[in-house]
């Protein structure tokens, strides 16, 4: 995968002179665009075209139960486009606020190409565990979370540091630790007890959700473990 950016020599930084909401544009764009398109399915479609839209680019694990013919467009995009939708206001927020803090510091490393591919591959990992679990359902998915969890889990390979430390503003600059190395840091490994502990008391009923809409706790898992494992494949930044 070629480099968009050299990130091996950054300009050096000051942590007292950062803003507050100094977001890489990719991460700003992501977040905009996922607002633009809720504000057109609450505010500005009629209501027909609401349904289509999630009809077309939600992703629905019935779609793949059944023959391809006459459904070849969302079958294909479908695993993508539904981490750009959400179910309300609520839930765009909940996500957004994780994407810009966990997005931002992954960003900064490895640039907004690598970024971008890392979203798409990151909601298909995401999508096919949800699958896996819920094959010919009519189920509907939609929301960021399953990116928001494989940022979470890219970011916890090298966001806090040996020592266990975070700084927002030089976090991206860590080295990387090997998966073995990140289990055996104990800030890393107990945001993993966490993180996973959280996910499967949701499995089994107890929700954690100020939102109306239901956790799909699988697609978490399936994007952490994406993020987790596979965030060296991205990575521009050679272990030291």
């Amino acid at each position: 995968m070629s480099q968009d950016h050299d990130v091996r020599e950054p300009a050096p930084q000051r942590p007292g002179n950062e803003p507050v909401f100094n977001l890489p544009n990719v991460v700003l764009a992501m977040l905009l665009l996922m607002l633009a398109i809720q504000v057109a399915i609450d505010s500005l479609l009629p209501q027909a075209a609401v349904l289509e839209i999630f009809l077309q680019t939600a992703f629905i694990p019935q779609r793949y139960a059944v023959d391809i013919a006459g459904q070849a467009g969302p079958y294909f995009w479908s695993p993508f486009t539904y981490s750009l939708l959400h179910g309300g206001y609520t839930h765009l927020a909940l996500n957004s606020f994780w994407l810009a803090a966990f997005g931002a510091v992954v960003a900064r490393r490895i640039g907004w190409v690598r970024f971008l591919v890392f979203w798409m591959l990151s909601a298909l990992a995401s999508a096919a565990l949800f699958l896996a679990f819920h094959w010919g359902e009519q189920t509907v998915m939609v929301g960021a979370s399953g990116v928001v969890s494989a940022l979470m889990g890219a970011a916890a390979r090298f966001a806090f540091g040996d020592g266990g430390g975070f700084r927002r503003d030089q976090a991206h600059l860590n080295r990387r630790l090997s998966v073995a190395q990140s289990l055996r840091n104990r800030t890393v490994f107990g945001f993993l007890v966490v993180w996973f502990g959280i996910n499967m008391l949701t499995a089994v009923g107890f929700s954690f959700d100020i939102t109306d809409s239901a956790i799909a706790w699988e697609a978490h898992v399936g994007g952490f473990l994406f993020g987790f494992l596979a965030f060296s494949l991205f990575d521009p930044i050679e272990p030291r």
